[in-house]
């Protein structure tokens, strides 16, 4: 890219993905489609076993299975869409990745594909049906665990390539702010860095060391704390990129702008420094963490309501602002303007109401007292389902709806788009019907993890069995939306070609040319306040499991 080019004209200049770095994206997506479908199986058969109505054929646990669900749908799906998402919106806005750079994000996918292969082997031959929480003293194969390593050193190796490029074309274009796409992505990668050094000492000096028969101990309480120092984050880690879609991809969507650069960056930079230093909040029930860090990190969850009021404020001001163009006068009849028929806009839309009980729910469960209500029942399990399984997944099926067909060279046509609207509307009521089931079973008592028949003998499931059938009939639902899913994302890669590829919508924002904010620019800052919270959060409470004589402290020998 030349040096003469002024960075307010990218918009214009890279209207396309480098074709190179989509057949990267490309690789990443189909990935995600295979794990979609077998993520999805997995999680009907659950739902089937969880009511009474099925029972597993040839020797297939229900943990084994349920360890397969979280794994390949929890990790797996969202790494390659993550990776393949991020690289696009660079080449889309920064400028085609050079060499070096799409080498690093080809060794990070071959390096996570081998390291799913593994995994999936392990979990098949029941080496490994500990859940993707893989908590000691439950303990896998060591395969498990090094294929687990692998995947998250393949993640760091494209993370890598993406901030070079991130960071060229800073060099390039010194003084000016950078697009708003490519940082929004620089900022989940960095949080990604951080927050994985954790989990990723805990398997290399912990779990393969115990796993090989090298040590007879483990510290459980330091391998659930450097766990959740990771799991959380992890959290928004699948969040932010549809956060990167609703703040610059909808407003071009609707034909407007998006509403502000710097509040977007601003918000970003708040999820940086408070998703990591806040993991013990899912740990407030278990010993050997003093109760003042515990609350200190309540503190620090809570804080990240601002930025997801931040983004709702953002976002229902460019739907408004769309509503106003488009004719509406009234109070709320903006609301009718909106494009209801584009499944492009639909998709991701559907999942913002998903995040509003959602929200609510994660305040619940981060709340000291509130939680020991719902602490371990299945109303964790329906919480995670209406914040990763319908505001992200649903927002990553209207990605895929305008980045595959961008990237081959295929057209949405009218059916695909209804399609994508069937698969929209049968997601939300199959996710709808089967969480609000979970939540209600959660309040009863109804525990996180077990099956019916595991408490029909003591006729206490009978309470729970009407809200786990409601689950069974929500989750068939979800596997039919899953099917059309399939069908439609393949469909959009093999569809007939078109001299006018689809667009990759980016809006620009109503401050497109205000001066950039230094201090968001300023990357040394950012990452000293971040490695500062994080320090503060947890070097009391490691240091206590190392030199206090608390439960775990001294880990558990296994007999």
């Amino acid at each position: 890219m030349s040096r003469n080019i002024h960075p307010d004209n990218l918009f214009s200049l890279n209207n396309r993905v480098d074709s190179k770095d989509g057949r990267l994206v490309l690789a990443n997506m189909i990935w995600v489609i295979f794990a979609l479908f077998i993520g999805g199986a997995a999680g009907l058969l659950q739902t089937l076993v969880r009511s009474g109505m099925f029972e597993l054929p040839f020797g297939i646990g229900y943990y084994q299975l349920l360890t397969l669900h979280g794994v390949i749908l929890a990790l797996v799906l969202t790494f390659f869409f993550i990776m393949g998402f991020q690289i696009a919106a660079l080449s889309k806005t920064a400028g085609a990745l050079n060499r070096t750079e799409r080498r690093l994000g080809w060794i990070g996918f071959w390096l996570m594909s081998a390291g799913t292969l593994v995994a999936a082997v392990m979990i098949a031959t029941n080496e490994a049906s500990v859940l993707y929480t893989f908590y000691a003293p439950l303990q896998a194969h060591a395969f498990y665990y090094i294929a687990l390593a692998v995947i998250i050193v393949g993640t760091w190796c494209s993370v890598a390539g993406q901030l070079m490029r991130y960071i060229r074309w800073k060099r390039e274009f010194r003084g000016h702010k950078t697009p708003l796409l490519s940082y929004m992505a620089s900022i989940n990668n960095v949080m990604w860095l951080v927050c994985t050094i954790g989990v990723a000492a805990s398997v290399i000096f912990q779990y393969i060391p115990w796993s090989l028969g090298l040590t007879d101990r483990i510290n459980v309480s330091l391998s659930r704390t450097l766990f959740w120092m990771f799991g959380h984050a992890l959290v928004y880690f699948w969040l932010l990129p549809a956060y990167m879609a609703w703040y610059a991809v909808l407003p071009k969507v609707l034909g407007t702008e998006g509403f502000s650069d710097s509040l977007a960056r601003l918000s970003f930079v708040l999820f940086l420094f408070f998703s990591i230093p806040v993991g013990i909040h899912h740990q407030l029930t278990e010993p050997g963490i003093d109760a003042f860090w515990k609350g200190l990190q309540v503190v620090l969850t809570f804080a990240v309501i601002v930025p997801s009021l931040m983004t709702a404020f953002s976002l229902f001001a460019v739907f408004e602002t769309h509503g106003r163009q488009m004719g509406a006068t009234g109070l709320l009849d903006w609301f009718k303007k909106l494009p209801w028929k584009d499944a492009r806009f639909v998709l991701p839309f559907l999942g913002m109401l998903f995040f509003i009980p959602g929200g609510i729910g994660g305040i619940i469960n981060a709340s000291g007292q509130m939680n020991q209500l719902v602490h371990n029942t299945i109303w964790v399990v329906g919480h995670f389902h209406i914040t990763v399984g319908a505001p992200v997944i649903l927002t990553y099926f209207g990605i895929m709806m305008f980045l595959l067909p961008h990237i081959t060279g295929t057209r949405i046509t009218k059916q695909l788009n209804n399609m994508g609207l069937y698969l929209g509307y049968t997601w939300t009521f199959g996710m709808g019907l089967m969480s609000a089931a979970m939540h209600f079973a959660g309040l009863r008592g109804a525990p996180r993890r077990s099956t019916y028949s595991e408490y029909g003998g003591a006729g206490i499931a009978d309470e729970w069995i009407t809200y786990q059938i409601l689950q069974a009939v929500g989750g068939t639902f979800l596997f039919v939306a899953i099917i059309i899913a399939v069908l439609l994302f393949i469909q959009l890669m093999t569809g007939p070609k078109t001299n006018v590829p689809e667009e990759f919508p980016v809006a620009p924002m109503m401050d497109q040319n205000a001066p950039v904010t230094k201090w968001l620019e300023n990357w040394r800052l950012l990452i000293i306040i971040t490695v500062f919270l994080v320090l503060i959060a947890y070097t009391v409470p490691i240091t206590q499991m190392f030199t206090e004589n608390i439960p775990g402290a001294h880990g558990y020998k296994l007999w």
